[in-house]
């Protein structure tokens, strides 16, 4: 038998999954997710990749952006328009369109839009789990672009209570900004 055939080899990658199909997440026609003022729309998430991971496409008009947090995960964001100071261990940087940041598991960290110009990203969390905790402590909204409702001083409040209540069972932990 010639070295270079390989129809005999055994594989070490497990066979197809029949089970699974291909997806194809157009933005438009899928549910977006209001969060204190930014906006997610979750393009794939677990039930499509068998929990290995998620992808969320995130609109973060000027001033929005995540409280300091910290999860059990790993999280890629990807910027496609726009740009953002992206804090990491207490180092702030500018992260612009065309880059692409990794956070790795249990780091602080947040990012904020302090231009005047809304930021788009593609944010990777593996494994997936992340974008139910979105879905659950969000709020609809009509379109990619459309901002969540404004919350007072209360509503915020019990947002944050609700937050801080579900982001154990998803494997996250919010901060304080001097623990960033």
């Amino acid at each position: 038998m010639p070295e270079n055939d390989q129809t005999s080899a055994v594989s070490n990658v497990p066979p197809d999954d029949l089970t699974r199909k291909l997806v194809v997440a157009e933005v438009d026609q899928l549910p977006h997710i209001g969060l204190v003022g930014d906006t997610y729309t979750v393009l794939l998430g677990g039930e499509q990749t068998a929990g290995r991971f998620c992808l969320i496409d995130m609109h973060i008009p000027p001033g929005g952006g995540p409280p300091p947090h910290r999860h059990d995960f790993e999280e890629t964001f990807t910027l496609l328009e726009g740009e953002l100071q992206a804090t990491f261990r207490g180092k702030v940087s500018t992260v612009r369109a065309g880059q692409t940041i990794h956070i790795p598991a249990n780091a602080p960290h947040m990012f904020h839009n302090a231009s005047q110009s809304a930021v788009r990203l593609l944010c990777i969390c593996s494994p997936a789990g992340q974008e139910d905790l979105f879905r659950e402590i969000g709020v609809p909204v009509a379109t990619r672009t459309t901002a969540p409702p404004k919350l007072d001083e209360a509503a915020m409040a019990a947002f944050r209570a609700k937050a801080e209540a579900l982001a154990p069972r998803y494997r996250t932990e919010l901060l304080r900004p001097d623990q960033v």
